[in-house]
């Protein structure tokens, strides 16, 4: 038996913590709307209302009348109670992280889901689709089963960026004024460029993070460098990565060793499996990882065979 069901209380645990977990994300993303200030500014004799940003701009938003006054109302009282929220959820977010580690209800290692949760919280997650070990990770939360340690040790996490999502892309990244190596540094500060693999960042304990793409099609920019920083990554071309990019997403929330969450976003278990045994099949992929390969194919189907899965 390569699987086995996760104990009753860890199951429960799971259960509760991804519906807390999706509320705090889902009121994070809200509370931006919220983001800096807004108040009436006087200038002589005109007073207009003004709201400001997170990094001081300012923009003015009409003279002071009714509708400007219940603007800033709205405003108010929508800030006041999103940071209430926000200070409940992640209260309960702790103590839910708490329980996770100590019921041992997940065992995702620690930069993947920091990675994760920076690209959500940047507005980028729908950009990425993780591809390859991992995924095993978001397939055993949704059966609630614990798949056995050799098929899921490595340490690297592959990214699949769409490309085809290109300019929607710059465009949030030239709003964060960041390179996408740098905010994995953010996730953790010890992340660099790998020497010689420009798909590729490592933090100081060798865990990578490789980021992938389709392969160049008529209108693709080839080669592509994530922002005009000469420091930051480029996505490197995968084969069957347009498969990946047509087929159904799949997401759940996945635990950390240490309860943290995060959410995920990969393919279907059953494009999982055919990608698996083609890997499994090519000739000059190095025998261990063939095997493993075809170890991981046979573990989703089996999952998939007994219903603990949906394709």
């Amino acid at each position: 038996m390569n699987h086995l069901p996760l104990p009753d209380s860890a199951a429960r645990q799971a259960i509760d913590s991804e519906a807390i977990f999706l509320e705090w994300l889902r009121v994070v993303k809200e509370a931006k709307k919220f983001a800096g200030g807004m108040y009436f500014k006087r200038e002589g004799s005109y007073e207009y209302l003004v709201k400001t940003s997170p990094d001081n701009r300012q923009s003015r938003l009409g003279p002071r009348d009714e509708k400007t006054e219940e603007t800033l109302r709205a405003f108010t009282e929508g800030k006041q109670k999103m940071e209430a929220r926000q200070r409940s959820l992640r209260a309960s977010l702790r103590e839910s992280e708490r329980l996770n580690k100590a019921l041992r209800v997940g065992r995702v290692p620690n930069p993947v889901v920091d990675v994760l949760n920076e690209l959500e919280l940047a507005g980028l997650g729908a950009h990425f689709t993780v591809v390859g070990t991992h995924a095993l990770y978001a397939y055993e939360a949704a059966a609630s089963m614990r798949i056995e340690a050799g098929a899921l040790a490595t340490q690297d996490v592959d990214l699949l960026w769409d490309a085809r999502k290109r300019v929607q892309f710059v465009s949030t990244m030239a709003k964060l004024d960041s390179s996408l190596l740098k905010l994995l540094q953010r996730a953790d500060p010890t992340f660099q460029r790998m020497e010689g693999q420009i798909e590729s960042a490592v933090n100081d304990k060798g865990f990578m993070v490789d980021f992938l793409r389709r392969m160049a099609t008529e209108g693709d920019p080839h080669p592509f460098r994530f922002t005009e920083d000469e420091g930051d990554l480029w996505p490197v071309q995968a084969q069957r990565a347009e498969a990946f990019l047509n087929a159904p997403r799949y997401e759940r929330v996945v635990f950390s060793v240490t309860g943290r969450m995060a959410l995920m976003r990969t393919v279907s278990p059953a494009v999982f499996v055919a990608f698996k045994r083609w890997m499994a099949e090519l000739d000059n992929r190095p025998p261990g990882k063939r095997r493993r390969d075809k170890l991981q194919a046979d573990i989703v189907q089996q999952l998939l065979d007994e219903k603990a899965l949906q394709p």
